[in-house]
């Protein structure tokens, strides 16, 4: 059902850097951009999610609210997202761990303060 999400920044040259690494971990990339927005993806076919300025020009804030949550393919792998997350500055939000029997996620700020889970499901 999800085509895309974006995510503004005030600092487009720094989230860009922290989202290569982080999503490089799920094994995403680069894969569209235009003047404004940078968007990531694992694959054809699947949800992007864009990184860059606001439309209206205004500061980027984090919605009090919104939380993004990246579907990983395995436990290791959100462990590996949240480490990466966290070696390239975000603020810990939940460390990796089963949060029901079939959730296991992660819970990280971005260098804009955007709160983002990782999680495998099932």
């Amino acid at each position: 059902m999800l085509a895309y999400l974006t995510l503004g920044t005030n600092n487009k040259d720094k989230a860009l850097a922290f989202y290569d690494a982080v999503l490089g971990e799920m094994g995403a990339k680069r894969v569209f951009a235009n003047e404004r927005l940078q968007f990531y993806a694992a694959g054809p076919g699947q949800p992007m999610l864009g990184i860059g300025d606001t439309y209206d020009q205004k500061a980027a804030t984090a919605g009090n609210g919104v939380m993004p949550a990246l579907a990983c393919a395995s436990k290791e792998v959100v462990d590996q997202v949240y480490a990466k997350a966290i070696a390239m500055g975000a603020v810990d939000e939940g460390a990796p761990g089963n949060r029901m029997p079939t959730f296991y996620g992660a819970y990280f700020r971005d260098p804009d303060g955007n709160k983002i889970c990782v999680c495998k499901l099932g």
